[in-house]
């Protein structure tokens, strides 16, 4: 009456199976496997265990250990792979970062004949602004020299700038600034009026551009900005690349 339920037991426990048998088959089982001195893959409590918990203590543990060890390997091969995608998507997010701010120096300011007013123009001539005091530029897309942005990739951008003027009492503004994308004007504002002893005016746009498209604002021929020059404020950014290139 031993050996066959020891059997059977053995075989139980070496298949990890779940016990089906009745509560008294049970308990004799649990005693003939207490009793056998021969070597067994559970200790006496493991082995109790299992009688009083069905799948658990020792007969899972192998299993949990590999499940254990596996799920490790495959973190460990996982946190690599985030850490590479991590880095690729930094290597190319910061190959996108195309982004510049810059106002004028308000020392570019010349004092026009026959009056104490200190402006940057008229000329005779449309003129690009030198927007000369750069805050920002990523990618140095923008040339400070010229105040004139050169796309390096194609894409989407958003550009920006900010026309001011100040005239003295009794003066009058007079003022027309356009934004110009390869030579073709794209938006602009303008004032002429002696009510205002000053006055400014923001334009936002959006532009396709490919790779080598320059953008850059003017001044229109005739026309002046007076006084506290630093708040001309001309800036942009790419708002998401091309794919097509």
């Amino acid at each position: 009456m031993v050996v066959v339920p020891l059997l059977f037991l053995l075989g139980a426990l070496s298949h990890c199976g779940h016990v089906e048998a009745q509560s008294s088959t049970n308990e004799m089982l649990k005693q003939a496997a207490l009793r056998w001195k021969g070597p067994l893959t559970c200790d006496k409590w493991d082995c109790n265990c299992s009688f009083t918990r069905q799948r658990g203590c020792c007969c899972a543990a192998q299993e949990m250990y590999q499940a254990e060890e596996d799920t490790f390997v495959r973190m460990t091969y996982l946190w690599h792979d985030i850490s590479t995608l991590n880095d690729n998507v930094q290597a190319f997010t910061d190959s996108l970062r195309y982004s510049f701010k810059a106002t004028m120096n308000t020392d570019i300011a010349i004092k026009i004949p026959g009056s104490t007013e200190n402006c940057f123009g008229p000329f005779n001539t449309n003129v690009p602004i030198p927007y000369s005091i750069v805050s920002l530029n990523d990618g140095y897309g923008y040339n400070p020299s010229l105040g004139v942005f050169t796309a390096t990739r194609a894409g989407v951008y958003v550009f920006s700038f900010t026309a001011y003027s100040s005239v003295e009492a009794n003066g009058r503004l007079y003022h027309k600034v356009q934004m110009v994308k390869n030579g073709q004007p794209i938006s602009g504002v303008w004032e002429n009026n002696r009510e205002d002893g000053e006055d400014s005016a923001s334009q936002v746009v959006s532009l396709n551009m490919m790779r080598g498209d320059q953008v850059y604002v003017e001044l229109i021929s005739g026309r002046k900005l007076c006084k506290h020059l630093q708040y001309n404020v001309f800036a942009g950014y790419m708002m998401y690349p091309s794919m097509d290139e």
